[in-house]
């Protein structure tokens, strides 16, 4: 798994590669959680090149998703594909959270 950040506006642009699985994605929980630490409300998952996720990576969306409307914060998903995009109508995530096609038109709405 390969993290990028970017800040556009107010929005962090978190760039996700690979795969987040049992291995990878309590790193994963950790750096958005140190992001927000840092004072970040509002998040942009771009997930173009995200492969795979597995349920605990699910549930590190969760726990992220619940430390964010604490602090009155946004996160919302872009680019989504393939398995990633079906785990995610599956699991009921794309009723839960805002699911863009584009990461600019996420940006446009934010």
């Amino acid at each position: 798994m390969e993290i990028n950040k970017k800040k556009e506006k107010d929005v962090l642009i978190v760039s996700v590669s690979g795969r987040i699985d049992a291995v990878t994605a309590p790193d994963f929980e950790k750096n958005l959680m140190e992001s927000i630490g840092a004072g970040e409300k509002t998040f942009l998952l771009a997930m173009d090149h995200l492969e795979y996720i597995s349920s605990a990576g699910l549930r590190s969306i969760l726990a992220i998703a619940k430390v964010l409307k604490t602090k009155e914060g946004k996160l919302v998903f872009a680019g989504l594909q393939g398995p990633v995009k079906d785990v995610f109508k599956i699991s009921g995530f794309g009723s839960i959270f805002t699911i863009f096609d584009t990461e600019a038109e996420a940006l446009k709405q934010l």
